[in-house]
């Protein structure tokens, strides 16, 4: 059989190279109202945006537990995010059919930066059969080891009893993640990263996910 190919989700899968702003906005805001505070407009604005350190230091300020809004915000970007795709407002990409040939030849995995809630929601989405699916947990912790760290493709790759084979992706992040857990890499070229210079230590460079189905 041959060595497992791993793939990112947004922008290989999903289309475009990450979740929408809103959906991190709207779901902070749902997750203050629960928890019954008032913040201010520069506290809303901060809480809105995942930078750790102000998260922490404004749930302090209003005397929340930093963990509890952290994980609501993180359920409920999901949730946002998931009837994005229902609705049709976000799209896939029509190349992934070619991980379906894929899975019928070898082991195909799915890890993300993205939510673990949304990666789970996305392979069951698409029907594709994924061996392995890791995303981010909804902890402070679990979103300082997204990539470029590569501790959560290290994760499926032990879930898989494999230390070797290929990440497929579309940023530097990717590229830099995969290399960094002894993988070989695809950084896959989309519309939002049409400009950038292949990465350096990329193995190889894909016009699209068929182009997989002739090398594999």
């Amino acid at each position: 059989m041959p060595q497992p190919i791993l793939f990112d989700m947004d922008g290989v899968l999903l289309e475009g190279p990450g979740t929408h702003p809103q959906v991190y906005a709207d779901a902070a805001d749902v997750a203050l109202a629960e928890l019954e505070v008032d913040p201010t407009p520069t506290q809303r604005a901060d809480l809105r945006r995942n930078d750790l350190e102000n998260v922490a230091d404004h749930c302090e300020a209003l005397d929340i537990d930093p963990a509890r809004f952290w994980e609501l915000k993180e359920r409920y970007a999901s949730q946002g995010t998931h009837e994005r795709l229902r609705s049709g407002e976000r799209g896939l990409y029509d190349d992934i059919d070619a991980i379906e040939t894929l899975a019928e030849r070898t082991t195909v995995g799915l890890v993300t930066n993205n939510r673990h809630e949304t990666a789970e929601f996305v392979a069951d989405y698409v029907g594709i059969d994924f061996e392995v699916v890791r995303g981010r947990d909804p902890t402070f912790e679990g979103y300082r080891r997204r990539k470029p760290e590569p501790d959560y493709i290290e994760e499926a790759l032990d879930q898989l009893g494999s230390s070797e084979g290929l990440y497929v992706g579309d940023s530097i992040k990717d590229v830099t993640a995969g290399r960094a857990a002894g993988l070989e890499t695809a950084f896959l070229r989309r519309s939002h990263n049409r400009d950038l210079d292949r990465p350096a230590e990329a193995t190889l460079e894909l016009e699209s996910l068929a182009a997989l189905t002739d090398i594999v």
